[in-house]
């Protein structure tokens, strides 16, 4: 089970026992961590995942609006997303490279410079280089893609993605076998991440949709899936 899945489950049985309301707000990072047996990184990432799902909304800072607050009933958000993940998981890889073309882009056109989000994707680059594993790697890709589209402020486009995501992993994972170097392969994806998040800090939205279009298709193109074409449709400046 994902992780998100845990801390859902969790805040489920809390709110059927009355410990939890909705409005209430969970634990704090460690005290999580520490009851569901997992790192405090792993229930960052679900709550991101549960903010995009519109589940929870996490705060920032101190005061009464900091911590994580429960603003909607997680089993119909979880239902919504496991339907989403299984449908894809039967549609061909081009469909899923179409999606994530037209979603990314769109983020990356209207991603904001300053949003904390870009911090995160800027950690995730660092991650990536000293990354070993291929599993790893792209488990990373797709953490930094999501939070790409995040930057650009919408909760839709954020929670599409965040269903997306373990559809797009395994598709990518996939294929790897069919790629005939993948250090040469992740080498281009990192100096790709690194231009697509330049571009998006320099309010060159234009630039960035097309930088982030180009890298989609160009990694399973490479695999020899044809998929390359879609970018055009974008402005290209």
């Amino acid at each position: 089970m994902r992780t998100h899945q845990l801390v859902l489950q969790w805040i489920e049985d809390q709110l059927s026992s009355g410990d939890l309301t909705l409005g209430g707000r969970l634990p704090a990072e460690r005290s999580l961590a520490e009851q569901l047996h997992v790192s405090r990184t792993s229930v960052r990432e679900a709550i991101r995942v549960m903010e995009a799902m519109g589940v929870v909304r996490a705060g920032v800072g101190s005061g009464p609006d900091a911590g994580t607050v429960v603003i909607a009933d997680p089993t119909a958000a979880l239902g919504s997303a496991l339907r989403l993940h299984v449908a894809t998981s039967h549609l061909p890889v081009k469909d899923v490279v179409e999606t994530r073309v037209l979603l990314e882009s769109w983020a990356a056109s209207r991603a904001d410079p300053d949003a904390p989000a870009l911090a995160e994707a800027a950690h995730l680059l660092e991650q990536m280089e000293n990354c070993a594993g291929t599993e790893e790697f792209l488990a990373l890709d797709v953490r930094f893609h999501l939070a790409l589209a995040d930057a650009a402020g919408n909760a839709v486009v954020s929670a599409m993605m965040g269903s997306l995501r373990e559809a797009i992993q395994a598709y990518a994972g996939r294929i790897t076998g069919s790629l005939p170097d993948w250090d040469a392969t992740a080498a281009r994806l990192r100096a790709e991440h690194r231009g697509i998040l330049a571009a998006i800090k320099n309010g060159d939205g234009g630039s960035a949709a097309r930088l982030v279009a180009d890298h989609i298709e160009g990694y399973y193109a490479e695999a020899g899936l044809g998929t390359a074409g879609l970018c055009g449709q974008w402005p290209r400046g």
